[in-house]
């Protein structure tokens, strides 16, 4: 008869409970889940609500002045008036009729804006990546001093856009630094083709070190192995750079282009210190359109010119990260 000791007997709960698909999935996903969904909470609220209640507005009539009552009415529902108004330079009367928007309405500046808005945009970005790179490189180098060097070339980016708006507005006077070392007596300020490559020079004074820093991050994860292989295999600078720094800093590189991309197309502050913020600017931009509709009063075509530029910051972010590379989730090079 074989006999088993206290500690040897099992009891019954001791065991350990088996655990079903649905707790361990719970546990996989509700754990998580339940962590960020405070965060996903205050960014609804914050992000959330203004887009969906500026899209709300913007199918919204603006209000009008009734010419029978004599007061001013809310428009009510009104479609897509509002986006006609921007694309089609539509516009509806006190008595509902629709009509061609006469001159002078800023419906007329859309189209002009959206051309300057691309041209700032195809522009300053290329000019910013072609100089970033440039400064990326030189920070990245081994050499006494370059705590220094990194230090000087971040400072435009730290300084406050208001503020970089002046200085270049005093630099850019009829008689300011700009002339006195060209030379030339040229209206930079108020001549409509000097205008708007000053505020070409001043955003990229301002943002080429943003795109230095990002694309300095990059240049740092390359292993310096590489870089001993191919000087060992006889390869040149110039050979280095487009067939190992360039391919290898490729994503950092276009995340910085995409970030500066979106940035430029929703610039306000700096051609509108500079220049002027009227909507009929040889600078004006879109965003410009947005506070000066809003400051005369219409909020609801506003929303709609706004939830334009969404939808194309959208489509241009969409462009860039599909069919260009910018990786900006990472998941390429964890691969």
């Amino acid at each position: 008869m074989v006999t088993t000791s206290p500690t040897q007997q099992t009891h019954p709960s001791s065991k350990k409970p088996k655990r079903t698909p649905s707790s361990s999935r719970f546990a996989n996903f509700g754990r998580p889940a339940a962590l960020i969904a405070p965060a996903l909470i205050v960014l609804g609220i914050i992000i959330g609500y203004p887009i969906v209640r500026a899209v709300i507005l913007s199918f919204q009539g603006n209000r009008q002045l009734n010419p029978q009552t004599g007061i001013f009415e809310e428009g009510g529902f009104a479609g897509l008036d509002n986006y006609l108004y921007w694309i089609n330079n539509r516009c509806v009367s006190g008595a509902g009729e629709i009509t061609t928007c006469p001159p002078g309405v800023i419906a007329t500046d859309f189209w002009p804006a959206v051309k300057i808005t691309l041209f700032f945009t195809v522009v300053t970005v290329a000019l910013e990546t072609i100089l970033g790179m440039f400064m990326a490189i030189i920070m990245n180098g081994e050499y006494r001093g370059r705590g220094l060097v990194r230090a000087a070339v971040l400072i435009p980016w730290a300084i406050p856009t208001a503020v970089t708006a002046k200085l270049w507005q005093f630099m850019f006077a009829p008689e300011g630094i700009v002339n006195s070392l060209l030379g030339t007596n040229i209206a930079w300020t108020t001549d409509p083709f000097y205008a708007r490559f000053a505020v070409i020079i001043a955003d990229v004074w301002k943002t080429a070190p943003f795109m230095a820093l990002l694309i300095l991050a990059g240049l740092q994860m390359i292993p310096k192995d590489v870089y001993d292989a191919a000087r060992v295999d006889g390869a040149n600078r110039i050979q280095t750079f487009f067939r190992i720094t360039l391919p290898l800093v490729r994503p950092a590189l276009m995340v910085a282009v995409l970030f500066r991309t979106l940035d430029a197309l929703r610039m306000y502050d700096l051609p509108v210190i500079m220049i002027s913020s009227s909507s009929n600017s040889p600078t004006a931009t879109i965003s410009q359109l947005v506070v000066e509709d809003m400051r005369q009063g219409n909020f609801n075509s506003a929303s709609a010119l706004s939830t334009l530029i969404f939808l194309l910051i959208f489509f241009v972010a969409f462009i860039l990260i599909r069919f260009l590379g910018a990786d900006v989730s990472g998941r390429k090079g964890a691969k």
